[in-house]
């Protein structure tokens, strides 16, 4: 299944790299010891678990059925202009950003109204939709640098 995940990701411009850096941005003024290795190791990590693989291949698909418009109206024009008062993408990501507790809430909030890297680049693509996979990025950032912020204090998550 990760490798379906993997590749679905890969053919909307998301990559692990792009993830990588946006967990590396945000917790090493925490943790001045932190690698990118550290980081690629806690995004995998949130990429094993099914209920993440399964909020990623749910949003990506909606995303290109909106793109294809294969939607029913009105949630198509909802999703395609990504309005601002939907909030289903952010529940969505909100699943992720829970498995490693609410600390990793904080930080999507934060990278949701921020658009780091990655993030950026799908929110203001033209010519695709990316409603769901901006805040799927999010997501995985932010539950990744969660599992660091509480490996790093002594805790011994998985």
């Amino acid at each position: 299944m990760k490798e379906i995940v993997l590749r679905q990701m890969k053919e909307r411009g998301i990559t692990i790299e792009g993830i990588v850096e946006i967990v590396f941005d945000l917790q090493k003024p925490y943790h001045p010891s932190l690698n990118k290795e550290n980081c690629r190791e806690a995004v995998n990590a949130v990429l094993d678990k099914r209920e993440v693989q399964h909020a990623i291949l749910t949003g990506l698909a909606l995303d290109i059925m909106a793109e294809k418009d294969l939607l029913p109206q009105p949630i198509l024009q909802i999703i395609k202009e990504d309005e601002s008062l939907y909030g289903i993408d952010e529940i969505l990501a909100i699943a992720i950003t829970n498995i490693y507790g609410t600390i990793g809430i904080t930080s999507f909030g934060y990278l949701d109204k921020m658009k780091i890297g990655l993030i950026g680049k799908l929110d203001s693509r033209k010519g695709s939709v990316n409603t769901f996979a901006d805040d799927i990025v999010a997501a995985i950032a932010s539950a990744a640098a969660a599992k660091i912020a509480h490996s790093l204090k002594g805790g011994s998550e998985s």
